[in-house]
Formats: structure tokens, sequence, C-alpha cells
């Protein structure tokens, strides 16, 4: 079982972070287009916080769930 260090240091680990960005990319974006999707097509002001956060969630549940993957069961 690794210890808690090494399965902190998983999820920051390149190939993690890579998964973590590709779901945060496309998640992100379809929930963008959800939300902002009528913003976007007509031109009207964005708002940017929500722009930020849709990508920003699915980024930290993936690395939550790689950490999750790798930690000592309770």
């Amino acid at each position: 079982m690794p210890t808690r260090r090494e399965a902190l240091q998983r999820p920051f680990a390149w190939p993690s972070t890579r998964r973590s960005l590709l779901v945060a990319a496309f998640v992100g974006t379809a929930l963008n287009l959800i939300n902002q999707g009528p913003e976007l097509w007509t031109g009207k002001e964005l708002v940017v916080w929500k722009l930020a956060l849709p990508y920003q969630v699915p980024f930290l549940v993936a690395s939550d769930g790689s950490y999750a993957a790798f930690r000592e069961p309770c």
C-alpha cells in the first residue's frame, strides 16, 4: 500500500495531471457551451468567473479521483 505522501504525489505526476487537464478541457468546454451558449452566439458580455469555473471543477474532481485510487483504504 502506498503511503499518504506517495498517494499525494501521484495525482500531481504528469500522466495524472495530463489526464485531468484533458477531462477539464472536454467537460469544461461542454459546460461553457451549455451555460453561456446564448451569450457566445449573440455577442453579449460574458461573465469571466463563469468561464473559468467549469474548467476548474472537472480538473479537481479528476485529480481527487486519482488521489482516491492510490491512497490507503480507511
